[in-house]
């Protein structure tokens, strides 16, 4: 546990009052599909900005825990990629998303590759947007504020990011998210300038941390970064780039409200990765990384700066682990019930998309419980899911690289397979210089480029 004053915890206790009260004053204008999921499609430039800043940043401690331990590396990997493909999302597909006026991913992948394919990805969707990650965070956090036992601080974290979802929907999480970005800014604000003035600059850096952690390679491996620039294809993958699209008033908002919220990130990444440095400086032997910027918070913030903080710290986490519930809660609503059912009415989608958060919520509490490292949960459900379903997104927007339902099936399925075979049995090859080297994010979009490829050339053929 840490040391707050009564201070610091009248701050978390109103932060978390705030929140839920926000949430639960939205309400449902229309008992329609589009109002309860996207709002109606109505969110302007300035809503869409917050949300899309708030919700990208959940994985804060992960943040920590890897700038901790690699230094600059961690921007290098967990920014620079990210600015790239966003932007690169922005011109090309955003417009298009918005235009299709759809619902999520595997609705365009079903109208373009048919409904096999369609209820495939509802599958993989609904693993890749878990919100186990980020509901770890704030697990940990809890338990290590509180001395809450880790499972019961997973049921709170769970009850406080979804009670007001049932209500409002996606606009409930957009008026939450909104509220945190500001949050979450202010509180890496505080404690970089705090750690600047009271332990010094870059100089101070300079003497206290190894000489690898300020280089962008930090003495990587080239395999291990291009494995973290290929999970940065997320980007394109990611369900809730697509959702915020969707809901988008206009193609314009959609654009340039990816563009704009690049450069809240490139503002929010140089907060956090400053954080981090200062952590490893001041607290060289720390045992678990995953605490860097709490613990760099417990030594050198006072009395309601460290509450400020704290709070911080939730409203990053909190922000995209309601977003993640909600797009978690969709998927199985919208995705499974409503694809087999084939005739569902708006009322009831909107009921098993709420029957959707209370499943999403269990099964991320199970595979929360299982993991202690939040970077190793990112990793190991980005090297498994995003090679089966990335290419085939970005296809879909794209005619000329679209291949026939068949191939795009086989694409999904052979890739998937083969990071998750290479994921168990590399450990046996680890004595073996090159292949200990290849990580099975490699493996399975090797295989899953080639299946596409050899899926363009027959249809060139025909």
């Amino acid at each position: 546990m840490v040391s707050f004053s009564n201070l610091d915890y009248i701050i978390i206790f109103i932060f978390f009052l705030v929140v839920v009260f926000l949430g639960f004053i939205p309400k449902l204008k229309k008992n329609n599909a589009e109002s309860y999921l996207l709002s109606n499609r109505s969110v302007g430039l300035f809503l869409f900005v917050l949300t899309n800043v708030a919700t990208w940043y959940g994985g804060i401690l992960g943040v920590g825990e890897f700038t901790y331990n690699y230094g600059l590396l961690s921007w290098f990997t967990q920014g620079l990629p990210y600015y790239v493909f966003a932007i690169l999302f922005a011109f090309f597909f955003a417009g298009k998303i918005r235009k299709a006026s759809l619902f999520t991913i595997p609705d365009k992948l079903e109208e373009v590759y048919g409904r096999r394919v369609g209820l495939f990805s509802s599958l993989l969707v609904f693993i890749l947007v878990s919100p186990a990650p980020y509901l770890l965070m704030i697990a940990s956090l809890l338990n290590l504020i509180f001395g809450i036992d880790i499972l019961i601080s997973l049921f709170i974290g769970i009850f406080v990011s979804s009670i007001y979802l049932f209500r409002g929907g996606y606009r409930s999480n957009i008026f939450t998210d909104a509220f945190q970005f500001f949050v979450m800014f202010i509180g890496f604000i505080i404690i970089v300038y705090v750690a600047s003035t009271m332990l010094g600059g870059i100089e101070y850096l300079e003497m206290n941390l190894p000489e690898e952690h300020l280089t962008a390679s930090g003495n990587a491996s080239p395999v291990f970064i291009l494995v973290w620039f290929l999970i940065a294809l997320w980007t394109f993958a990611d369900p809730g780039f697509h959702q915020r699209c969707y809901s988008a008033k206009s193609e314009n908002v959609a654009k340039y409200g990816i563009i704009i919220s690049v450069f809240f990130w490139m503002l929010f990444d140089f907060l956090t990765t400053t954080t981090g440095l200062y952590s490893r400086a001041l607290i060289p032997n720390m045992e678990n990384a995953v605490l860097s910027f709490p613990l760099l918070a417990e030594a050198i913030l006072g009395s309601g700066a460290k509450g400020l903080f704290y709070a911080a710290l939730f409203a990053t986490i909190l922000s995209t682990l309601n977003s993640f519930l909600f797009l978690s809660a969709t998927t199985f609503g919208r995705d499974f019930v409503f694809k087999l059912k084939r005739e569902v009415s708006d009322s009831n989608l909107i009921k098993y998309t709420r029957i959707g958060i209370v499943v999403s919520a269990l099964v991320s509490i199970l595979l929360a419980y299982q993991f202690s490292s939040v970077v190793e949960l990112w990793y190991t459900i980005g090297s498994v899911i995003i090679p089966g379903i990335v290419l085939l997104i970005i296809s879909a927007y794209t005619e000329k690289f679209r291949i026939s339902n068949k191939h795009a099936f086989i694409e999904s399925l052979l890739a998937i397979s083969s990071s998750l075979a290479w994921l168990f049995f590399r450990p046996y090859f680890l004595d073996n210089v090159i292949l200990s080297e290849i990580e099975p994010m490699i493996v399975g979009m090797f295989v899953a480029l080639l299946t596409h490829i050899w899926g363009l050339v027959k249809n060139q053929k025909k």
